[in-house]
């Protein structure tokens, strides 16, 4: 699949490494082959120099003249709703819910744990239900479809022979 996400102005950038690891930015030019020039007036990231390898590039762009100021960098990103669209996205709820893990202390985890236990018993027994009277009605295995015991014509047959009621007595 070819590239989606290109370097350029306007790209909205998330920083992985560095002072300002964590934080959104947008970059405003390119520098030269390993760096771009980035602002984030929005998120507390002052103008400054970022290597590529620093920043990991979002789906999210909005347009930008050549080396744009920073208001005009802030307006941009207000209209376009960067926060907005960010904090809806699966990165950023991921991002949230690493932090949320990282917090836990030990009692908390030992909670989570217990209550995924309860919610694991609680849908293999409703499974295992399911599963059983699915394969008592035939769905699971359409060819051969599960009998009772008693209701087993080789049983039955059995049964009426033991008892003097078999094909051949009369």
């Amino acid at each position: 699949m070819p590239f989606q996400r290109f370097v350029e102005s306007g790209r909205v950038a998330y920083i992985a490494d560095g002072d300002h690891s964590g934080k959104l930015c947008t970059i405003v030019d390119v520098i030269d082959q390993s760096r771009a020039l980035v602002d984030g007036p929005e998120t507390g990231v002052p103008r400054t120099a970022v290597r590529f390898k620093q920043l990991h590039l979002t789906k999210f762009k909005f347009s930008l003249p050549y080396t744009a100021p920073t208001r005009l960098v802030r307006k941009n990103w207000k209209d376009a709703k960067i926060t907005e669209k960010w904090a809806e996205s699966s990165w950023a709820q991921k991002i949230a819910a690493r932090k949320r893990r990282d917090a836990l202390t030990d009692f908390d985890r030992f909670k989570l744990g217990r209550a995924r236990q309860t919610r694991n018993r609680i849908i293999t027994r409703v499974y295992q239900k399911l599963k059983t009277k699915a394969a008592r009605s035939g769905r699971v295995y359409p060819g051969k479809k599960r009998c009772k015991k008693s209701a087993n014509p080789k049983n039955a047959a059995a049964k009426a022979a033991a008892k003097g009621k078999g094909k051949g007595k009369k």
